[in-house]
């Protein structure tokens, strides 16, 4: 007598495939813990702050009291009209364009010399004693960048400033030369101090990313003649687009916000408004000005342009690396 076979429809899993599928108290602590509790803590510390923020740009909220009139996108209007906001726009736009570039430019230098920058015969291996060159680098970044704001308006003193003092000495007539009370110099002046306090963290950065490109690609440029600036340019440079694409991200975004070094620099603005940032016109308007829907849809201009200068710098890097590998057939 024989068995009755069982028939398998086709379309129904195995027993192994309907087991794994079924729910264990493993894999719903794991949701827990790694899915919904994260979800939670984002909707509730970052979702809900930004509705709200979007509420509250569309009002004429004092910041002090409860009673608030929804005025639509008034503010948002206001905004264009508002000459110390759009300075600020454009002091902001600027120190997201010249502070990444001259930071990430210097570092990746330093990082180049200290570790490919040495004999251009034997093992590849930076200059003599370049250790002690990174940790040079890297002090300054150590510092808070309030007390490096501090340092620096100190040392650009025009009476008592260290840097018009060896200017002198050097025979230079820079004797009370006010460095952050011009406009021609107000600017690069800040700019100089926020890169100084920025480099050595992307240099150590870049030589991390260095050390983990394959040494055999830069032998075989070594075979094909290559020199030590083509081979930064030929073989350093396209391997590291990603860590140069996370630099400029944030050190712009960093730049576009520059509130603790402008603040100890000149917390006025400077000279005809010439260091006044995005941050600084909102925490004025909120605070000394107790027009708190107004700084909030500030808040919120400000959130755009970090996006967008966040999305340009992305697209930018992925075109770049597209015509390195071939991929780009426009």
């Amino acid at each position: 007598m024989t068995k009755p076979t069982a028939t398998v429809s086709p379309d129904s899993p195995p027993k192994a495939v309907r087991r794994r599928r079924r729910l264990t108290f493993d894999k719903a602590s794991f949701m827990a813990v790694f899915v919904l509790l994260p979800l939670a803590v984002f909707t509730l510390f970052e979702l809900v702050p930004l509705v709200q923020a979007l509420y509250y740009a569309l009002t004429d909220w004092a910041g002090y009291s409860p009673d608030m009139n929804f005025v639509g996108l008034t503010n948002f209007a206001a905004m264009f009209s508002d000459p110390l906001f759009m300075k600020s726009l454009r002091n902001s736009v600027i120190l997201a364009a010249v502070v990444p570039t001259i930071t990430l430019v210097c570092s990746f230098v330093i990082a180049a010399v200290v570790t490919t920058g040495g004999p251009s015969t034997g093992r590849i291996q930076g200059l003599k004693g370049s250790g002690f060159y990174r940790v040079v680098s890297f002090f300054p970044y150590c510092v808070p960048a309030i007390v490096i704001g501090i340092i620096w308006s100190q040392i650009y003193d025009p009476q008592r400033g260290l840097l018009n003092g060896l200017l002198s000495a050097l025979g230079f007539d820079f004797q009370g030369f006010p460095w952050l009370g011009k406009v021609d110099t107000a600017m690069p002046a800040s700019i100089m101090v926020i890169i100084w306090g920025s480099i050595g963290f992307y240099t150590v950065l870049f030589v991390a990313a260095i050390k983990g490109i394959p040494a055999e690609l830069y032998e075989a440029a070594r075979m094909d003649g290559a020199g030590r600036f083509r081979s930064a340019i030929s073989v350093t440079l396209p391997n590291m687009l990603s860590s140069l694409q996370t630099g400029y991200i944030y050190l712009g975004l960093m730049a576009i916000d520059a509130f603790i070094y402008m603040v100890a620099l000149n917390p006025l603005g400077g000279p005809d408004y010439s260091t006044w940032t995005m941050t600084q016109n909102l925490y004025n308007t909120a605070f000394f000005k107790g027009k708190f829907g107004y700084s909030t849809a500030q808040g919120v201009a400000l959130a755009i342009v970090t996006l967008a200068y966040a999305g340009i710098i992305a697209l930018i890097f992925r075109l770049a690396r597209g015509r390195d590998d071939g991929t780009d057939r426009a």
